[in-house]
C-alpha cells in the first residue's frame, strides 16, 4: 500500500470507499436539472426539418410559407451556415444542413426558431423541399462492390477503413478440428432516457454560451466554431445535466443548430428533441456481418483464427474507423492464438449513421468469437469453459497485433469464478407465472419451457488507441474558507451518470487529506479532458486530478517548511493538518493557508500508444486491456420462442475499485445493455428507413427483464495506471450478450447466429 493510500484513511470518502453521490438524492427525487430543463425568460424554441428519404438530391428549398407563420423568428438552410458547412468527429464529411444531397433518413435540412415550440414545429412542416429520390445503398457488402454507387465521391470508395491483421501464418497452419460460422449483429440504440437538448445564449462579446448535454466539450467547441466561422474562444460550452450517453453524445446533434439560430436572432434558443427525433439525431451501434474460421488441435489448443468483419457505418464516418480498429485488434478475444488473419471493413451506406456505443467494436467481435468457441467445444466434445481456460491469455501473452499484455489478465480465473458459482434452483412445478417466459401475459403455464446455461468472456481496450494524443487537464486549488481548508477541482470531464464527479472528489480527499472538496461544473474554461468514453475518464482524468493534487501538496509542504522554519523532509499533510514524525502536529492547514491559495494546472497523459502497421496490423495500439466473464441461466419456451433470463453471474478485474458501489453499478448497467442486445434491442431498418423510432417498438430491458446478478470483483492492479485501476464501464456489456445467447442455444439446440434473438429464430421449422 502506498503512502497516499494510507492517508486516505484519515479522511472519510477517499479512494476505495463509496461516499454518497452529490447528484444521487436529487436524481432519485426528480429534482435534478437536466439539459431539457434549461430555461431563459426571453428564449426562443428551435426545431429541425429532417428529410424522409434515405438518399435523394435536393432540387430546391422554399421557406416562404414557414416565414409567414406568426411567431417565427428565423428559418435557416445550408445557405445560412456562417462558416464551413461540414463537421465530423474524426473525419469532417457531414454537413451542418444538407445542401445538394441527403444521405440518410432524418438528415437535417433546415432549422427554425419561434416563440413557441409548437410554432417552430409547424413552421418546419411548412418548408417545401423538392427532392429527386435516388436508389439507396443499404447493403454493406454490396456497398463495397466495384460497381456500387460511391456515396462520398471525394473519398473514392464506400470503404471508410480496412484494418488487416496478420499474425503468424494461418494459411499454412494445420488443425485437427475446424469450425466455421457466419454471424450477424443488429443495430442497437444507446436508448438514453434524456433526449438531445441544449440552450445557446448570445453573449455581449459577440460569442455564444452553449449549455448542452454532451460527452466531449472541447471537440464540440471546435466543431461549432468552424461551422459558425468564429474563433474557438468565442464559443464557450458548459456541461448541462446529462440523462445518459453511452457513446451517442460524442457526435454533434443540435449544438450547431442552436448556436446558428441564437447568433441569427440575437436571442437565447433552446432545442429539445422528442423521442422519435432522438432516434434520428444520434449515431447507433454498427450492425455487423462476421465470418469466422477456427482451427484447433484435438486436445483443444487453438491453432489459427481467420475472420472477415464488415461493419455498416451508415451515411457518415463518425467513429467508424476507430470502431473497425477495435473490432479487428480484439477480434479473436482473450485467447492465445499463434496464427491469425483478420480483415475488418467499415463501410458507408445510406443507413442511419453509426458510431460510438458502449463496447465500441468489441461487442460485435465478441459475439462472433464466443459463438465460435462454443461451436468448437461441441465439435471437440469438450466443456465450453474448459476450452476457454485452456486457451486463455494471461500476463505476458502476445496479442494478434504483437502487443504483449503487460499487466494482470486473469481470463481463466474469471471464467472459473462464474462457472463455480452455485446455479439457481430448478423451476418449481407450480412456479409463479411471473417467473416463466411470457408468464406475465398468461401465455404459458410452463409446458414448453427448457433451461439453458451459457458462458462467455470478452476483452476491451481502455482509453483512446493507435497513437491518439489521449490526455486530460485538471485544475486543483487549495484555499481556506472561514479557517477551514477547501479543495476546488475543475476539469472539463463530462459527468454522464458514471459517477465521475464523486471520483474526482475521492481522489482529492485521498491526496490532500481534506474533507471538503468542491468539484466545479465542467466547461471549456479549463483545458480538455477528452471524451467520457472508452472507459477512460477514471484513468486519464483521475490521473490528472491525482497529479495536480500531488503538486499542490508539495507546494503546501514547501510553504509549511518556509513559514514554520522546519526541514521539508519528513513533513506530512494528513487530516487537514501539517505534521511530522518527530514533532507531531505542527499546524492546522487552514491556519497555515490563511488568505493564501495554492493552485496547480496539470495536463496528464498515459503512456503512448502507436498506430497499427497498415499492412500487417502490428503495433502496440492499446494502453490497457480489461476483461469480464459472464454466466447466464435462461428459461426458454421453445413452443412460443419466449425467453426469460433467470440469473446472470459476472466476474471482472477492475484493477482497483476506486468506488466499489459505482463499480457494481457499472457492471449491472453494462450487463443490462448486453442482455438487451441479446434478446430484444434492434433498430429495424428496411431500405434505409427506420421502422421503430419509439420506445413502444424499440424495446429495452425493464426491471422485470433483469434477473438477480452475482458479481465477483477482482482487484489486480495495473502497475501503469493511477492506483492500479482498470476501466470498468464497457467490459460487462461485451460478454453478457454472447453468454445469454449461449444459454438460449443450450436450451433450444438452435444455432442462433444473429442477435438479437427473436421468437422466430427459436420456433422456425427451417
Amino acid at each position: 500500500m502506498t503512502s497516499t493510500e494510507q492517508r486516505s484513511g484519515t479522511v472519510a470518502g477517499g479512494v476505495g470507499e463509496s461516499p454518497t453521490r452529490p447528484d444521487g438524492v436529487v436524481k432519485v427525487r426528480g429534482e435534478f436539472a437536466y439539459s431539457s430543463d434549461l430555461w431563459r425568460e426571453d428564449m426562443l424554441w428551435g426545431a429541425t426539418l429532417r428529410t424522409p428519404h434515405p438518399y435523394a438530391r435536393i432540387r430546391s428549398i422554399d421557406i416562404s410559407e414557414a416565414l409567414k407563420l406568426p411567431g417565427v423568428k428565423a428559418v435557416l438552410t445550408h445557405e445560412d451556415v456562417p462558416g464551413e458547412n461540414i463537421y465530423g468527429l474524426e473525419h469532417p464529411d457531414q454537413p451542418v444542413l444538407a445542401a445538394e444531397v441527403v444521405r440518410y433518413q432524418g438528415e437535417p435540412v433546415a432549422i427554425v426558431a419561434a416563440d413557441h415550440p409548437e410554432t417552430a414545429r409547424r413552421a418546419a412542416a411548412r418548408i417545401d423541399i423538392d427532392y429527386e429520390v435516388l436508389e439507396p445503398v443499404v447493403d454493406s457488402e454490396a456497398a463495397m462492390a466495384p460497381d456500387a454507387t460511391v456515396l462520398h465521391p471525394d473519398h473514392g470508395s464506400n470503404v471508410v477503413r480496412h484494418v488487416p491483421i496478420q499474425h503468424g501464418d494461418p494459411d499454412s497452419a494445420t488443425a485437427d478440428v475446424v469450425v466455421t460460422g457466419e454471424y450477424e449483429v443488429g443495430m442497437q440504440d444507446q436508448a438514453f432516457l434524456g433526449p438531445e437538448s441544449g440552450l445557446a445564449v448570445p453573449a455581449e462579446d459577440g460569442g455564444i454560451d452553449l449549455y448542452v448535454a454532451t460527452q466531449w466539450l472541447h471537440v464540440d467547441q471546435k466543431q461549432v466554431a468552424v461551422a459558425l466561422g468564429m474563433p474557438v474562444d468565442k464559443i464557450r460550452l458548459h456541461l448541462a445535466g446529462v440523462g445518459g450517453a453511452f457513446g451517442a453524445r460524442e457526435d454533434l446533434s443540435m449544438q450547431v443548430h442552436a448556436c446558428m439560430l441564437a447568433q441569427y436572432t440575437g436571442k437565447p434558443v433552446k432545442i429539445v428533441y422528442g423521442r422519435e427525433e432522438s432516434f434520428f439525431g444520434h449515431v447507433h451501434r454498427h450492425p455487423a456481418r462476421l465470418r469466422y474460421e477456427h482451427g484447433a488441435t484435438k486436445d483443444g489448443k487453438l491453432v489459427y483464427v481467420k475472420t472477415r468483419m464488415v461493419l455498416d457505418g451508415g451515411a457518415y464516418a463518425s467513429t467508424t474507423a476507430a470502431v473497425a480498429g477495435n473490432a479487428a485488434t480484439l477480434g479473436v478475444g482473450p485467447y492465445v492464438v499463434p496464427n491469425v488473419r483478420i480483415d475488418c471493413y467499415g463501410v458507408y451506406t445510406n443507413n442511419p449513421p453509426c458510431g460510438a456505443m458502449r463496447g465500441f467494436g468489441a461487442v460485435q467481435a465478441c459475439f462472433g468469437y464466443e459463438s465460435q468457441m462454443d461451436k468448437l467445444a461441441a465439435a471437440l466434445g469438450m466443456d465450453p469453459v474448459e476450452l476457454r481456460v485452456r486457451n486463455a491469455i494471461d500476463e505476458g501473452a502476445v496479442m494478434p497485433t504483437g502487443q504483449v499484455v503487460d499487466s494482470p489478465a486473469p481470463a481463466a480465473r474469471l471464467l472459473e469464478l462464474v462457472r463455480d458459482r452455485p446455479l439457481p434452483a430448478e423451476r418449481a412445478a407450480e412456479a409463479d407465472l411471473r417467473d416463466l417466459p411470457g408468464g406475465v401475459s398468461n401465455t404459458t403455464h410452463g409446458e414448453g419451457v427448457r433451461r439453458g446455461v451459457g458462458y462467455a468472456i470478452g476483452i476491451k481496450n481502455v482509453g483512446f488507441s493507435e497513437g491518439f494524443d489521449d490526455y486530460s487537464t485538471a485544475r486543483v486549488r487549495l484555499l481556506a474558507v472561514d479557517g477551514e481548508p477547501l479543495v476546488s477541482v475543475h476539469t472539463a470531464a463530462a459527468e454522464v451518470g458514471q459517477g465521475l464527479v464523486t471520483l474526482q472528489a475521492q481522489i482529492a480527499r485521498t491526496e490532500l487529506g481534506v474533507a471538503q472538496v468542491s468539484v466545479e461544473q465542467a466547461d471549456t474554461s479549463v483545458g480538455s479532458a477528452g471524451s467520457s468514453s472508452a472507459s477512460r475518464q477514471s484513468y486519464v482524468t483521475g490521473g490528472a486530478v491525482r497529479e495536480a493534487c500531488r503538486q499542490v501538496r508539495d507546494a503546501v509542504l514547501d510553504l509549511a517548511a518556509q513559514r514554520l522554519d522546519v526541514a521539508r523532509a519528513g513533513l506530512e499533510l494528513s487530516g487537514g493538518k501539517i505534521a511530522s514524525a518527530e514533532h507531531g502536529v505542527l499546524v492546522e492547514l487552514g491556519e497555515l493557508l490563511g488568505s493564501t491559495s495554492i493552485e496547480r494546472i496539470v495536463e496528464w497523459r498515459h503512456r503512448p500508444t502507436h498506430p497499427l502497421d497498415p499492412v500487417t496490423g502490428q503495433g502496440n495500439a492499446h494502453v490497457q486491456y480489461a476483461l469480464a466473464a459472464h454466466r447466464a441461466v435462461v428459461d426458454v419456451d421453445v413452443d412460443l420462442g419466449l425467453i426469460k433470463v433467470v440469473e446472470l453471474a459476472c466476474a471482472q478485474d477492475v484493477g482497483k475499485a476506486i468506488n466499489p458501489d459505482a463499480v457494481l453499478g457499472q457492471i449491472h448497467g453494462g450487463t443490462a445493455q448486453g442482455l438487451g442486445l441479446a434478446i430484444m434491442e434492434e433498430i429495424q431498418v428496411s431500405g434505409g428507413v427506420v421502422r421503430n423510432p419509439s420506445f413502444t417498438d424499440y424495446l429495452i430491458p425493464t426491471i422485470l427483464d433483469m434477473p438477480p446478478m452475482a458479481v465477483d470483483v477482482l482487484e489486480l492492479a495495473d502497475p501503469h495506471a493511477p492506483y492500479g485501476l482498470r476501466g470498468v464501464g464497457e467490459p460487462p456489456t461485451i460478454s453478457s450478450t454472447p453468454a445469454v445467447v449461449a444459454a438460449i442455444r443450450a436450451a433450444t439446440g438452435r444455432a442462433l447466429t444473429r442477435i438479437p434473438v427473436r421468437p422466430e429464430h427459436i420456433t422456425s421449422t427451417d
